[in-house]
């Protein structure tokens, strides 16, 4: 079983590769098939509508999706769920015959409908709305928090 973070373009503040990067570290910790995957940015997105971008993000993800992948996205208006019911679901996604579970972060302007008619669910880790980018660290760390959780460290405190 693989678990991967898909995200789509680079980010623009240090800060934030320097926290994806630190909690990336720790993940593999406990699980070494995991995998931080940065897709490009659509090149000219300035000349495009923000439709235009969701559709060529779209295409880009559609293509690198095999048929068995277990895909959740990150999106404002899925389920919520507090860290220990996080790592429960984790550890009952850890369980499925998947091949690899994907978690996407989508672009600025969020997905494209077709991904979100390929994904298997939708995981919102607020009811605020976050940047594409400062969203990275944000589920990073909580990732590690339920894999913490999972293997009984002291990272979480309830």
């Amino acid at each position: 079983m693989r678990i991967e973070t898909w995200v789509i373009g680079d980010t623009t503040f240090d800060f934030i590769e320097t926290g994806t990067d630190l909690y990336h570290k720790r993940i593999l910790g406990f699980l070494p098939s995991y995998d931080w995957v940065v897709l490009p940015a659509i090149k000219n997105a300035k000349s495009l509508s923000e439709d235009q971008i969701k559709q060529k993000e779209a295409d880009l993800l559609l293509k690198k999706f095999d048929p068995s992948d277990f895909v959740l996205l990150l999106d404002e208006h899925g389920k919520t769920y507090t860290s220990l019911a996080f790592a429960e679901r984790l550890e009952g996604l850890l369980q499925m015959p998947h091949k690899r579970i994907i978690f996407v972060i989508g672009g600025a302007y969020g997905f494209d409908e077709r991904i979100y008619d390929r994904a298997n669910g939708k995981i919102s880790l607020s009811e605020m709305t976050f940047s594409h980018q400062i969203i990275r660290v944000i589920w990073a760390e909580q990732l590690y928090r339920a894999f913490s959780i999972l293997h009984n460290q002291p990272y979480h405190h309830e």
